[in-house]
C-alpha cells in the first residue's frame, strides 16, 4: 500500500480518507518526530474538524501537547512550525474538490517532508509500530488564535512594501472559499493595494467554485478585473499554497508564463531552477537565456523539495523553482509554495509594467491538459500499458522520469498518473493550438481505447 503521493496523502472524505485512517497517520507522524509539541491545522473543508479532531487525538496518544491553529493557509502553518521550532500536521486536499480532504506532514524547519522521512512515517502507519504513552503522558490540546496574524506579519516584513504601495495597485482576489480568504484580503490591502474579491467567504462547500484555479473554474475573476479595472487578478487553491493570475484586461495568465516571468527575475547565471517533468518550454527558454540550469524531477511539492535541498547541499544556488500550476518556491525565502507570498513578488514586477506586458516575452506557446478518470486497478493498468507502448513505440524524445513525456521537437505530450486522484493526466504543448491539442487527442484516444478494453 502506498499512502503518501505526489504532495501528501489524500482521498474522499470518510470513505478513503477516515478519522481511523487520519489517527493513524497522526500516531505514525508523532511516533517518528518524538517531540512532546506538534501544531495542528485545516483548510475550510467541510470535514476538516472531524479530521483535525482525529489528528489532535491521535498525536495526544503518542504523548504530544497540539497546538492547534485553526484554519490557516498551508504556507501559514509552515511559517509557524519554522519560528516555534516545531513539527506541523494539516488537514488539507488542496485543489481537489471539496468531497476530498488530505494530511500534509511538515518538519520543524517549516519545510514538507522529504521522501525519505515520509516514507519513515509511512512504515510506521504500515506497521502500526505506534508508540502509545501511558494515560498520564498523553498530551493535551492549546488553542492558538492568532497563527493567521503571525503569518500575516511575517509576509509583510519580507515583501518591499513601500514600492507595491507607491505603485496604487487595484487587485482583484478570488481566495476561492478556501484558507486564504482568512489572510490574502488583508494582505494585500496591507501592502497598500486596492482590494475587491469574489468567492472570498470561507466555505467548505465551495459553493461559487470548485478549488482548483483553472480557467474553467475563474471566470468570476475575469469579470471581476475587467468590472473593477484592476491591475491584476489572483486567485488561489484550497491552502493557498498557489496563486494563479489573470492580467488587467481580464484575460488568464497561463501558470507557465508567470513562472518563466518571477524566474527570469531572479536567475543569474550560475544558478539552478528546479521544475517538474511537465515543465513549460518557456522555462527551458529563460534557463539558457540567463546561463542557469533547469533540473526536472517527477512531478509533485516533495519531488521538487527533495531535489533543491540535494542541489543546496552542493552550494549550488536555487533563487526560484516550481511547477506551472501555480506552485512556485523562492527557496531564499522559505521552501515552501506561498500563494500570497508568489503573488507579492509578481505584484513587484507591475510596478513597472502592465501584467500583460510582463508575461508577453513568455507567450507563443499553448498548452492543452485533459484527465482520464479510473475506477479499477485494470483500467489504471490498461492506461499505463497504452502509454508506454505509445512512447517506445514513438521516434519521439522519451522521458520516463514521472509518467511518458515525447518530445517531437516542435511539440510535446505527457502521459501520467495522478499523484492525488484517481486518474491519469494527459498535458500537450506547442507553438500552434492545433498542435497541442492534436497530440493530446491521439494520446487520449488511444488510451480511452485501452481503458475500455480493460
Amino acid at each position: 500500500m502506498k499512502v503518501f503521493g505526489s504532495s501528501g496523502t489524500r482521498g474522499v472524505a470518510n470513505d478513503e480518507l477516515t478519522p481511523e485512517f487520519v489517527l493513524k497517520i497522526a500516531k505514525a507522524a508523532g511516533t517518528v518526530w518524538r517531540t512532546d509539541r506538534i501544531a495542528l491545522a485545516r483548510d475550510t473543508r467541510a470535514t476538516g474538524d472531524m479530521l483535525a479532531d482525529a489528528a489532535a487525538s491521535g498525536l495526544a496518544s503518542v504523548g504530544a501537547d497540539v497546538d492547534r491553529l485553526g484554519i490557516v493557509p498551508t504556507p501559514g502553518v509552515q511559517s509557524y512550525a519554522e519560528s516555534e521550532g516545531v513539527p506541523a500536521l494539516m488537514i488539507t486536499a488542496s485543489h481537489n474538490p471539496p468531497e476530498y480532504n488530505g494530511v500534509k506532514l511538515i518538519g520543524d524547519d517549516g519545510i514538507e517532508l522529504s521522501v525519505d522521512d515520509l516514507e519513515r512515517v509511512e512504515g510506521k502507519f504500515l506497521t502500526e509500530a505506534f508508540e502509545e504513552v501511558r494515560w498520564s503522558e498523553t498530551g493535551h490540546s492549546h488553542v492558538i488564535d492568532d497563527a493567521r496574524e503571525r503569518y500575516v506579519s511575517q509576509l509583510l516584513d519580507s515583501i518591499d512594501t513601500n514600492k507595491i504601495a507607491d505603485a496604487n495597485l487595484t487587485v482583484a482576489l478570488d481566495p476561492g472559499h478556501g484558507a486564504g480568504s482568512l489572510t490574502s484580503p488583508e494582505f494585500f490591502r496591507q501592502l497598500g493595494c486596492r482590494v475587491v474579491t469574489t468567492n472570498s467567504q470561507p466555505d467548505g462547500h465551495f459553493p461559487g467554485r470548485n478549488p482548483e484555479p483553472v480557467p474553467g473554474n475563474l471566470h468570476d475573476l475575469g469579470l471581476l478585473v475587467e468590472a473593477s479595472g484592476a491591475d491584476v487578478g489572483i486567485a488561489h487553491d484550497g491552502d493557498a499554497d498557489r496563486a494563479i493570475f489573470y492580467d488587467e484586461n481580464g484575460e488568464y495568465i497561463e501558470g507557465d508564463a508567470t513562472l518563466a516571468a518571477l524566474s527570469a527575475a531572479q536567475l543569474e547565471p550560475g544558478d539552478a531552477v528546479v521544475s517538474a517533468v511537465n515543465v513549460s518550454q518557456r522555462l527551458v527558454d529563460v534557463a539558457r537565456e540567463t546561463g542557469a540550469t533547469l533540473e526536472l524531477t517527477p512531478i509533485g511539492s516533495t519531488n521538487i523539495i527533495t531535489r533543491i535541498q540535494e542541489l543546496r547541499d552542493q552550494n549550488v544556488s536555487v533563487p526560484v523553482a516550481g511547477e506551472g500550476n501555480g506552485g512556485i518556491f523562492f527557496p531564499n525565502y522559505r521552501l515552501t509554495r506561498d500563494g500570497a507570498y508568489t503573488a507579492a513578488k509578481f505584484l513587484e514586477l507591475l510596478v513597472d509594467a502592465s501584467a500583460s506586458e510582463v508575461v508577453a516575452p513568455y507567450g507563443g506557446y499553448h498548452n492543452v491538459r485533459t484527465n482520464i478518470k479510473y475506477t479499477t486497478d485494470a483500467e489504471h493498468d490498461a492506461l499505463l500499458a497504452a502509454a508506454e507502448k505509445t512512447a517506445t513505440d514513438s521516434n519521439a524524445e522519451l522521458n520516463t522520469r514521472d509518467g511518458y513525456r515525447l518530445d517531437f521537437g516542435d511539440a510535446w505530450v505527457l502521459a501520467r498518473p495522478s499523484g492525488t486522484e484517481p486518474m491519469v493526466r494527459i498535458y500537450a504543448e506547442a507553438h500552434e493550438r492545433h498542435r497541442a491539442e492534436e497530440l493530446a487527442a491521439e494520446m487520449e484516444d488511444t488510451l480511452r481505447t485501452a481503458k475500455a478494453d480493460a
